[in-house]
């Protein structure tokens, strides 16, 4: 294994600690909201928030991420000025959303529906703002290789929003009963705002933990520098926006598409479910945050485009045992949310799918990143988008949520489809392509053996589907033998 392939996977392990780890522990909140918030509509409001948070995040980043670590590369010897540059335009476009939120808050709360609580998007101003100007302090981190502290400040990040949750809808809720004197300040009635509150009494202090990175402002902003950069990153921006929408378009557009109580409630139920399918999201994250640097720094060599090919496989293999893992062991991971939620678990296998899209197109989207045709990304994201749009305006009035689960198939096999095919015409990679797809048959005919043991029971099904994954596991083994076997005997020698 090369030794760059080496820094990947051992990046990748220390990055796992603050998002798939992290997001796991993050988890605790799912029961805590399903099974603690008086109805599913409260939880419906808390997806739709976040989605819109989401979304202004990538608007308020604008695609400085990528761009920080492509001049970063280009210009190593004057990467502070590079960084210096991209946070004073971030932090400043963060300044300005969050004065002209809070200067319009009237038109803006009326205008998505939350007039009656101009408060919550106060607090998500100032989350989003705080968010966008600490997405360029730890790319940072990534650049300089800086794993650890990456991952203790989004774990510390996590432990507060999480003891802070469990006080709040654990502790006082008793408090207030057993010492209501000492409780004045809790409302039963205000648990969304509270939500808000904690995530943004953690979010801010974070920012703390990066003053000596900050202290590097101190190089100013070149503005013909900024000025090269925002060309680059502008079409990332609508690859951003597009790329965003395709997944939480769906959260936005329920409330207009199914207005009133009913509609927050049946969003609440998909929003529970659909965390439970989140696992790929973090496996893709954790991988993201140590490939993206890896990518940019090997550039386009020979060995550069094989590493790519070979840890597409794996990356694919690995989703896929994910993707059985959570089916098999179903009728236990259900109870992560409220029995109120359960009759939106059949979104989960479709949810995930879209997820194993979303990864693939992610790890086909650097041949345009690396040779600075970025545009051809926001036009295949645009596209998958529309997609998305389209199944959800055309038939979320008749199937409901279900509808929003098969557009991010929809969306996001269209973009897998076409950044495929377009990367293999501008800058081709031998993609082991029969071998993922065979991967792909193999896992797919798996999960429709595992959905005739939900009939045998709870118990049956679970033994049964653990023999189904195993053989999952042992033909992929099998398959990949030599590649283990040189493992092995590394391990062996080693030792």
């Amino acid at each position: 294994m090369s030794n760059s392939l080496k820094k990947l996977f051992s990046d990748s392990i220390i990055y796992g600690l603050s998002s798939i780890v992290g997001r796991f522990l993050n988890y605790l909140l799912v029961p805590l909201y399903t099974y603690t918030l008086v109805s599913s509509g409260s939880y419906g409001i808390v997806t739709n928030f976040y989605a819109f948070t989401a979304l202004l995040l990538v608007i308020l980043t604008f695609g400085m991420e990528t761009t920080f670590f492509y001049y970063a590369n280009q210009k190593k010897d004057e990467s502070d000025r590079v960084f210096s540059t991209a946070l004073y335009m971030v932090g400043g476009v963060a300044l300005a959303f969050i004065l002209i939120v809070n200067l319009f808050i009237t038109p803006i709360s009326s205008a998505i529906g939350y007039n009656d609580h101009p408060e919550y998007i106060r607090i998500m101003s100032v989350i989003v703002g705080f968010d966008a100007f600490q997405a360029i302090l730890f790319a940072f981190l990534r650049f300089q290789g800086r794993a650890w502290k990456f991952a203790t400040l989004k774990m510390l990040f996590i432990v507060m929003n999480i003891s802070l949750n469990l006080g709040v809808f654990l502790v006082a809720p008793q408090l207030a009963e057993s010492h209501p004197e000492m409780m004045t300040w809790y409302n039963p009635d205000k648990q969304v705002y509270y939500i808000f509150l904690v995530n943004m009494l953690c979010t801010v202090p974070i920012t703390l933990g990066f003053i000596p990175e900050i202290s590097r402002m101190r190089h100013g902003i070149d503005f013909k520098l900024a000025g090269q950069m925002l060309a680059y990153s502008w079409p990332l921006l609508l690859l951003g926006l597009a790329g965003i929408l395709n997944q939480v378009a769906d959260k936005i557009c329920y409330r207009f598409i199914m207005p009133g109580a009913e509609g927050d409630a049946q969003l609440g139920i998909y929003g529970a479910c659909a965390k439970i399918a989140m696992i790929m999201a973090m496996i893709t994250q954790a991988f993201r945050y140590a490939y993206e640097p890896f990518v940019f720094s090997g550039n386009q060599t020979k060995d550069s485009k094989e590493s790519q090919a070979v840890v597409m496989k794996y990356f694919v293999m690995f989703t896929l045992m994910a993707f059985l893992a959570v089916m098999a062991y179903m009728s236990i991971l259900k109870h992560i949310i409220s029995e109120r939620y359960w009759e939106g678990l059949r979104v989960v296998p479709i949810v995930m799918v879209a997820e194993i899209f979303m990864g693939i197109y992610f790890n086909l989207s650097f041949w345009y990143k690396l040779i600075a045709k970025t545009w051809w990304g926001a036009v295949m994201s645009a596209i998958g988008c529309a997609t998305l749009l389209a199944v959800n305006f055309i038939f979320v009035p008749k199937y409901g949520y279900m509808a929003c689960a098969w557009g991010g198939v929809c969306g996001y096999g269209v973009c897998m489809l076409l950044s495929y095919f377009l990367g293999q015409h501008y800058n081709p990679v031998n993609y082991p392509v029969k071998a993922i797809g065979g991967y792909f048959l193999l896992a797919m005919a798996l999960f429709g053996l595992m959905g005739f043991t939900s009939l045998l029971g709870d118990w049956a099904s679970i033994a049964i589907n653990t023999v189904i994954l195993a053989a999952y596991i042992g033909i992929v083994a099998w398959n990949e033998r030599e590649l283990l076997g040189r493992v092995l005997n590394k391990i062996k020698r080693r030792g």
